[in-house]
This record gives C-alpha cells, sequence and structure tokens, in this order.
C-alpha cells in the first residue's frame, strides 16, 4: 500500500491518468486546458515526466506536429483502470456531489463486459503495433473511435452543457 501512496500520493496524478485513460487527452495542452480542476502547467509537466518515469506512461512524438509530443498509456497504465473504475464507483456511492459524476455512472454500467472491452480499446489506442502489422496494414486509416470513448465523449459533454446552463 505504502508503494501506491509513494507512487499515486497526490491528486493530479490521478486526474492527469483519468484524463489520459477515459477522456483520451493525449496531448499536454489538450490536458492542460480542458481539465476541469485546472492543473497548473508546471504541476502538470512534472506529473507527466513522473508518469514517464515510473512507466505508466510513455512520451512520444506526434507525427501530424514536429513540436508536439502524444502521451499513451503503457500495459501497466492500462491495468490500473479496473482500479479507477472502482474509485469512481465508491467516488458515486459515497461523494455524491462529485464533478464527474456522470463518468462513474457510465463505468458502472456493465462492468465486467464493459471493463474488458474498454481495456481492449485502450490497448488499441494507447499501445504500439508490432512492426510487422504496420508493414502488413497498407494506407494509414483515420484514427478509430471506440463504442466506450464516444460513451465517455458524449456523457462528458452533456455534463459540460447542463454547466453552462
Amino acid at each position: 500500500m505504502n508503494r501506491m501512496v509513494e507512487t499515486f500520493g497526490d491528486q493530479w496524478t490521478l486526474l492527469v491518468i483519468r484524463d489520459i485513460m477515459f477522456m483520451n487527452r493525449r496531448h499536454f495542452r489538450e490536458l492542460l486546458t480542458k481539465s476541469l480542476e485546472g492543473i497548473a502547467s508546471n504541476i502538470l509537466a512534472d506529473r507527466l515526466q513522473r508518469l514517464v518515469k515510473q512507466g505508466i506512461i510513455v512520451k512520444s512524438h506526434d507525427a501530424s506536429h514536429k513540436q508536439k509530443a502524444i502521451y499513451s498509456l503503457t500495459e501497466r497504465g492500462i491495468e490500473l483502470m479496473p482500479l479507477l473504475m472502482e474509485m469512481n464507483a465508491w467516488g458515486r456511492k459515497y461523494l455524491p456531489a462529485s464533478r464527474l459524476r456522470f463518468l462513474a455512472q457510465v463505468l458502472e454500467e456493465g462492468r465486467p463486459k464493459l471493463r474488458a472491452e474498454f481495456m481492449a480499446e485502450l490497448r488499441e489506442t494507447h499501445l504500439p503495433k508490432s512492426s510487422a502489422e504496420k508493414k502488413t496494414r497498407g494506407p494509414r486509416k483515420p484514427p478509430r473511435i471506440f463504442a466506450m470513448q464516444k460513451k465517455l465523449q458524449a456523457a462528458y459533454e452533456a455534463e459540460l452543457a447542463k454547466r453552462k446552463q
């Protein structure tokens, strides 16, 4: 338990992982400007660097823009998903004023099946393809939008619309 607290001992680390995993925010600017909690740029840079060192995420160059980096979950990071789902469920039950209740609600629906499907989506989105797969794939296809990601994004946008009213 102590090692877990050392790894995720502050709110920002978990929120960065949440935004990468559940909101598919993978660029520094997205993580900075779209955070509901308003993370400071120096804190975000520090947490991203820590997560890279811990092997939770990797940083690579974005092929679409020379100066951008893209952050991806590693297998170690993807395997945090069930833990984060349980934390969300606990928060929904015991902390009803949570700002992201919609996320917990969506994640609770169809738990075992959803968990497996979402982890498969995360693997396809974040883990690099083997070089053999890349060679046989042919022309580059546009990024696939997965069912779970669509559902989370729709719930997030609905929540934002409610707050603006």
